[in-house]
């Protein structure tokens, strides 16, 4: 069990290699049967295979890669899905396009579309049994950590053993401890991990000392500081290392691209979603009778307020406030373009019109930005970049994450912007219509307690 235990990472990492393998094997071993030329070594077998590996490869990276023991077996599966699904279509494309020659009177066909079914299926199977396989033997030679949940006050103890409760494979949690209490120290000293959440800066400076000096896994919930830390880099003046991180603006260039992504995603996402559109409009008008569209002001970047629009889920006559746990304000109609975000889709047009972008921070009601802002004075900085439909509090998060968790996700967004990052996310978000029930999780009382 030790040699196992030693190479654990290189078994895990063959685990990954045989599978992205055997997928690009079903997907060539089946096209081949009407393309016989990609199974030899021709132009078209050529570019297809640099295809699938080089988008294959960008694909998984984006979304999380074959990480078993990080996170649970179905959001591995359903992610590496989507990504195998998007990069065989992509290869598809190259066969289609290969096969535009004069031998098929430069026809566009696309044929074998049966056949491209079938090696998806057979691949999202494939991608399951290896998940799977990998997890168990993940944690059958690595048994799970003895875990210390360290919180700023004894209220916050339950919110986070049951988030990293989900993951009772990997962490078995003792017990939990509060920062201000001296017997913290005593307790780090039995376990291996230990969480750190919203803990006083001098304390959590001197209790992570002491994780280091006694080689203890550390998990910190970051602050501000910690976020412009993570996003500088290392410069150094003649021997005095420090870490510089640049205010950030967006260049032009940038500004430019988001825009014209905006404008060009938008668009053709109106076109496609269209006769979700109908259907949605159609459904909602024959509940009850009462109007299709809501809309609300909501504040952007700098504060300017616009009107968004949005598929009505609540009754006509419902009180204006964030939905709470079995609401009944919320019609029959409105769970279900809820549960798959459909209710989401009209802020497409909010995009188009330049109101919102497809990624950034998520546009808050607002009185709710009045009062997280009266509670905790930094969410102002979420206003630093124009509200999205999409972001990480949007993808990570859920409906009831709190204010200032909210704040962290959006500020992580906002001081570590690329457009490599957007497109990373816009991918990551079709993971969220596969979790429904986990990212639209309302609150359970009040919004942001």
């Amino acid at each position: 069990m030790s040699f196992i235990k030693r190479f654990r990472n290189s078994i895990v990492a063959m685990l990954a290699l045989i599978m992205y393998a055997s997928c690009m094997a079903a997907l060539f071993l089946l096209l081949g049967i009407e393309n016989w030329q990609i199974l030899g070594l021709s132009r078209t077998s050529i570019m297809m295979a640099f295809t699938f590996v080089v988008m294959g490869f960008l694909l998984v990276r984006a979304y999380g890669g074959y990480n078993v023991g990080v996170r649970k077996s179905r959001p591995i599966v359903i992610s590496l899905s989507i990504a195998i699904v998007m990069d065989d279509i992509l290869t598809y494309l190259v066969l289609v396009i290969m096969n535009t020659n004069d031998e098929n009177g430069r026809m566009i066909r696309f044929s074998s579309l049966g056949f491209l079914v079938l090696a998806i299926l057979i691949q999202i199977v494939v991608i399951t049994i290896f998940t799977y396989v990998g997890n168990a033997f993940y944690f059958a030679v690595n048994p799970a950590e003895k875990t210390l949940i360290v919180t700023g006050s004894e209220d916050e103890q339950e919110k986070i053993r049951a988030a990293v409760g989900i993951f009772h494979r990997r962490y078995s949690i003792t017990e939990g401890a509060v920062a201000s209490d001296p017997d913290t120290e005593r307790k780090i000293d039995e376990v291996d991990s230990v969480f750190f959440y919203d803990v006083p800066k001098e304390r959590l400076d001197q209790l992570t000392e002491i994780c280091y000096r006694r080689k203890k896994s550390v998990y910190i919930n970051p602050n501000i500081a910690d976020i412009l830390l993570h996003s500088g880099r290392e410069q150094f003046f003649s021997d005095l290392p420090f870490y510089h991180s640049e205010a950030h603006r967006m260049t032009f260039e940038q500004r430019v691209i988001k825009r014209l992504g905006d404008i060009a995603i938008s668009a053709l996402g109106l076109i496609i979603t269209s006769p979700l559109f109908l259907i949605a409009a159609v459904t909602i008008k024959k509940e009850d009778g009462g109007s299709v569209f809501f809309r609300q002001e909501r504040a952007t970047v700098g504060g300017k307020v616009f009107r968004i629009i949005k598929f009505r889920t609540m009754k006509e006559d419902a009180k204006i406030a964030s939905a709470t746990k079995d609401d009944d304000r919320i019609t029959k109609t409105g769970r279900w373009l809820r549960k798959y975000r459909i209710d989401e889709l009209p802020q497409l047009v909010n995009i188009l019109k330049g109101d919102m972008s497809l990624v950034g921070p998520r546009p808050e009601m607002l009185k709710n930005v009045e009062e997280y802002t009266a509670d905790l004075p930094e969410f102002r900085y979420r206003l630093r970049m124009k509200a999205g439909l999409t972001g990480y509090a949007q993808v990570m998060g859920k409906y009831n994450t709190t204010s200032r968790d909210k704040l962290i996700l959006d500020l992580m967004y906002i001081e570590n912007f690329s457009i490599a990052n957007d497109i990373r996310i816009l991918l990551q978000t079709v993971t969220v219509l596969f979790s429904a029930e986990e990212s639209t999780e309302a609150f359970d009382d009040e919004p942001g307690k």
